[in-house]
């Protein structure tokens, strides 16, 4: 470990992108701590601790959100509309031809920044409005141009963030959503473990053993998932140049049991988060069955076993969703025939492209049913135990493992890549 440091510091690049990353963090951190006037922010605290949904939507924002502060809506406006765009491109088959090309995902990503803006002012609005009509004495009445004045101010917040993270992104030792999440999760462990220190007593002792057993079969259980691959042996011919002779060499292609890495499981988290919210927003309708649907709506989602189950379906989902968007096995084959390779016992071109297609299936089912148990496991403690700490504890512990492995990962091949280089 201790030599792998000194080979990163030594790498003056490299060196240079991880402390601009840490720079960013720090930015996010300290933008996420200056607070918008006129809210009680003791009331506010002491709401989102005790909703399960609220605090959920909390851990996206860093933290933000129960500060009442300018980053308070976080990356949730950009993940919403990266979401869309990927749906689309399941319906729209223009949009799907744009997602192959890197001209076409770049202008895909250019409007996903245009549609952030809007819908961080609909995200801000409405938990503004939220905050107005659900729990007294957070946010009283207030002007409408200080209404507009906030609006703009957290969907500023929200579109600064989202450019601090395609900044993170652009170096290249880590996703830059994925890792500002992290930062905020992290940023709260020691307010967490001061709480535990102040408040323990003898009869929180096994809810205390059973939250680090569920943490360490989580760990354990994502680090296989993110470890896991199948090698597929692949055969390169045999060519003969100018008397010379080429290829003739094997060598494998990997398929990771989990190619989304931790993309599924914050876009199940969003998903599942946005239908309480809109019901929160109109449980105060004056309309009698919208109310109503409203209150049922959330009275379905603190169901833990209804939680549960559509968490696991969407975790699921996208496991399998994402993985179709990243992985091209039409592609690789058509790469492969290019260079003269051949999977031992395939014929080449769409028979290749056939087999890959249905390897990664079979391998993603075990890595998307494995992801899933995962992501319910902390709900399954909390229905024995009756505290709603482990359900937020273990997610934001699955986001944090997943997010070390795939930033450990992309630091690796950097370093891996000068190896070549000076070679």
């Amino acid at each position: 470990m201790f030599d792998r440091l000194e080979q990163i510091w030594k790498a003056k690049d490299l060196r240079n992108n991880i402390l601009f990353v840490l720079g960013m963090l720090v930015i996010f951190r300290l933008a996420a701590h200056i607070p918008i006037p006129g809210v009680n922010v003791v009331a506010l605290k002491n709401l989102f601790a005790s909703n399960q949904i609220l605090g959920l939507m909390n851990l996206f924002s860093g933290g933000g959100m129960e500060n009442f502060s300018i980053m308070m809506m976080g990356v949730a406006p950009y993940i919403t509309a990266s979401i869309i765009f990927q749906l689309l491109g399941m319906i729209v088959p223009k949009i799907e031809e744009m997602q192959k090309e890197e001209a076409g995902r770049q202008k895909i990503n250019m409007w996903t920044r245009y549609v952030t803006v809007p819908l961080g002012a609909l995200q801000a609005y409405g938990m503004i409005t939220l905050l107005r009509r659900g729990s007294a004495g957070i946010l009283g009445e207030i002007a409408w141009t200080d209404l507009a004045l906030i609006i703009l101010t957290i969907t500023a917040g929200s579109v600064f963030l989202m450019w601090i993270g395609e900044l993170i992104t652009e170096k290249k030792v880590g996703n830059g959503i994925s890792l500002l999440i992290f930062a905020g999760i992290v940023a709260g462990l020691p307010t967490v473990l001061k709480q535990i220190i102040l408040t323990f007593d003898q009869s929180q002792l096994f809810m205390l053993i059973g939250f680090a057993v569920v943490s360490i079969i989580t760990v354990i259980g994502v680090v296989i998932i993110n470890e896991g691959q199948r090698n597929i042996p692949v055969q390169y011919a045999r060519q003969m140049r100018g008397g010379h002779s080429f290829g003739g060499t094997s060598t494998h292609l990997p398929l990771r049991v989990n190619m989304a890495g931790v993309i599924p499981i914050i876009f199940a988290i969003s998903v599942v988060l946005f239908p309480s919210m809109i019901a929160q927003f109109l449980i105060h309708a004056k309309t009698a069955w919208v109310a109503q649907a409203a209150t049922a709506t959330i009275t379905l989602f603190n169901n833990q076993l209804f939680y549960g189950v559509a968490y696991f379906i969407l975790v699921f989902t996208f496991t399998y969703f994402y993985t179709e968007i990243i992985f091209h096995p039409n592609q690789i084959a058509e790469n492969l025939q290019k260079q003269g390779g051949f999977i031992p016992g395939i014929r080449p071109g769409k028979t290749t492209s056939d087999y890959l297609a249905n390897t990664t299936h079979k391998i993603i089912l075990a890595g998307a049913l494995f992801l899933g148990l995962i992501a319910v496991l902390p709900l399954i403690m909390q229905y024995f135990t009756g505290n709603q700490v482990f359900s937020i504890g273990g997610t934001s512990l699955l986001i944090v493992v997943s997010v070390v492995i795939e930033t450990v990962k992309q630091i690796e091949s950097q370093l891996t890549m000068r190896e070549y280089d000076g070679l």
